[in-house]
């Protein structure tokens, strides 16, 4: 498969498995915490998620600070899911796209996106557009995978490790990422790595395909893992690993 046709096939319509993404997608306790304590994020703030989804991150941030906050996300049935949930009353969910952040410029604390950079086809262009709209001092924060989190991911690469392939061929690079966000004009740019432990104790959000590689997998291949861990998981719940990896950078001042 070359990676024209690889680009082409993870281009997914994510309103076919919004049901799915809002039952089962959850939120990261570290990835939370460190949006809101390096973004520093209190009531006066406000607050940009792009690729935004089910707004299960931005959800929880509005909740906890009240800061002014704002999702953006191309497909509608995501967004739809948002404005369902009574706890984000007050959150403008719109729709739109990375490329073009239809706001004014300066107007945002902090921009940034959850497992989103793979999707976004034109990043630098994201982040120069991340730049334009934060105000000077705020912060981008992007949340994804690097190459060693793809194969070590808990359970998803010990059961379905075809996935390891077809995410090694979509994601961006840890090096591509911070060239990029050097290359909008960002400053202090750091990583941090996040991990949460966990105990799976139900299957459900696997049998579901709420993560978006299962689709991308042969549906041999996904009923094989999924059996196996099923299978495992009638012995008792499993230790599993959450791991995410954090680049942030910074707008001068």
């Amino acid at each position: 498969m070359t990676n024209q046709e690889e680009n082409q096939r993870s281009r997914q319509d994510f309103n076919t498995f919004a049901d799915e993404y809002a039952q089962f997608r959850k939120i990261d306790p570290p990835v939370l915490e460190d949006l809101l304590v390096r973004g520093n994020i209190n009531a006066e703030s406000v607050v940009l998620e792009v690729g935004c989804g089910t707004g299960n991150y931005l959800t929880e941030i509005s909740a906890r600070t009240h800061a002014a906050c704002y999702g953006l996300d191309p497909a509608e049935k995501m967004l739809s899911q948002a404005r369902a949930n009574l706890r984000a009353n007050g959150i403008q969910w719109l729709m739109g796209y990375a490329r073009h952040l239809d706001f004014p410029d300066e107007m945002f604390d902090l921009v940034y996106t959850v497992d989103v950079s793979h999707h976004i086809q034109h990043r630098l262009t994201y982040f120069q557009e991340a730049m334009r709209v934060l105000k000077p001092g705020g912060k981008v924060c992007t949340v994804t995978d690097s190459e060693w989190i793809i194969s070590h991911r808990e359970p998803l690469a010990t059961y379905f490790p075809e996935t390891i392939a077809v995410n090694l061929a979509r994601y961006p690079t840890t090096h591509e990422l911070l060239e990029e966000t050097a290359a909008a004009g960002f400053v202090n740019i750091v990583e941090k790595m996040a991990e949460y432990p966990y105990m799976l104790y139900d299957p459900a959000g696997y049998r579901n395909k709420a993560y978006s590689s299962l689709h991308l997998i042969d549906e041999a291949a996904w009923r094989r893992g999924l059996a196996r861990l099923e299978a495992d998981l009638q012995n008792g719940p499993l230790l599993c690993h959450s791991y995410y990896l954090m680049i942030w950078g910074e707008k001068a001042a």
